[in-house]
C-alpha cells in the first residue's frame, strides 16, 4: 500500500497541505477497485493520511456517488447538470457500498430539476431514479409528490413559518450539508432547522404515518440530535399534519418539547376574461 508524507497525521497536525477529502476518496477507490464498502475506503484514507473525521468521509462518498439521492443536499451538487464533473466517480450499489462509476455500465446520470426547481438524481433523459424511494438508513420511504412539495415549501419559508414566531433557518453542518432530509444514524430527518439562539428544531411531516409512528420517529430523531449535534443547545420538535387527530394530540400532550401544526391547501380557479 502506498504511503505518503501525511501518513500518521493526527488531528493536532497542520493539514493545510492535505488534499481535499473528496480527492482522498478518489485515490482510495482507484486503489481498491471493484465493489467496496465505505469502511474499506475510510480505512485506506486513515492508513495513508491519518485521523480524518468519519462523517466528513461519509459525506464526500455521498457527494461523489452519481445515483445517491442525498448528494443534491451538498454544495457541489446544488445545480442541475450532467454527471461528468470531478465529483462524479462513484456509483451507489447498496447500503454502505459503492463501486467506480462507469457510464458504459451504469448509464449516463444527471442531477435534474423538475418544473418546480426540485432537484433529484436520475439516468439522463429518464424519470426520477428508483434510488429516491430508498431511505439511506435502510428503511423504505414512500415519497409522495405532495410530501416533497410540502417539505420544500416549509424549508423555503422557515423564517415565516417557525413555531411561536421564531425566525428559523435550515441547519447547515461543517460539510456544507443542509437540513433537508438530513441523514442520521437513525434515519433521515425531514427538516432540521435552527432558531436565532442556535437551538435545534426537528420537523416531521405526517402524511401516511400513523400518530404513534410519527411521534416515535420524531422522538428518535430528537434524541439523536441532542446527543450528536446539540451540545448545550435545546432540541424541540414540530409535527406537521394535514389534520391533527385526537390520537396525535394525546400522543404529544405529555411531551412539551413537541408542537403540532396543521397545514391547509387552497386551490382556486379564476375565469380569465377574454
Amino acid at each position: 500500500m502506498r504511503t505518503t508524507q501525511y501518513s500518521g497525521m493526527n488531528k493536532d497536525n497542520d493539514v493545510s497541505e492535505r488534499p481535499p477529502v473528496w480527492r482522498l476518496v478518489h485515490e482510495a477507490t482507484e486503489h481498491l477497485a471493484g465493489p467496496m464498502t465505505y469502511a474499506e475506503i475510510k480505512d485506506y484514507i486513515r492508513t495513508n493520511y491519518g485521523d480524518i473525521n468519519d462523517s466528513t468521509m461519509t459525506c464526500q462518498i455521498v457527494v461523489c456517488s452519481v445515483n445517491h439521492p442525498s448528494r443534491i443536499h451538498y454544495p457541489e451538487n446544488k445545480k442541475a447538470r450532467s454527471c461528468d464533473s470531478q465529483y462524479d466517480f462513484l456509483f451507489h450499489t447498496g447500503r454502505g457500498r459503492v463501486e467506480r462509476y462507469n457510464p458504459q455500465v451504469h448509464g449516463d446520470w444527471e442531477i435534474w430539476a423538475d418544473e418546480y426547481g426540485k432537484l433529484s438524481v436520475r439516468k439522463a433523459g429518464l424519470g426520477p431514479s428508483e434510488e429516491e424511494q430508498e431511505d439511506t438508513a435502510g428503511e423504505n420511504v414512500f415519497c409522495f409528490p405532495l410530501e416533497s412539495h410540502l417539505r420544500d415549501f416549509i424549508a423555503a419559508n422557515l423564517s415565516e413559518l417557525g413555531p411561536a414566531g421564531a425566525a428559523l433557518q435550515l441547519y447547515e453542518d461543517g460539510n456544507g450539508r443542509d437540513g433537508i432530509e438530513y441523514p442520521t444514524a437513525v434515519g433521515p430527518i425531514d427538516i432540521l432547522a435552527t432558531d436565532p439562539a442556535g437551538n435545534l428544531v426537528v420537523f416531521e411531516l405526517k402524511l401516511s404515518k400513523g400518530p404513534d409512528r410519527a411521534v416515535g420517529q420524531i422522538l428518535r430523531y430528537m434524541g439523536w440530535v441532542k446527543k450528536v449535534l446539540a451540545g448545550n443547545k435545546t432540541v424541540s420538535g414540530v409535527i406537521v399534519a394535514q389534520q391533527a387527530t385526537d390520537k396525535l394530540k394525546f400522543a404529544v400532550s405529555l411531551v412539551p418539547s413537541i408542537s403540532v401544526f396543521e397545514y391547509r391547501l387552497r386551490f382556486d380557479l379564476d375565469e380569465v376574461k377574454l
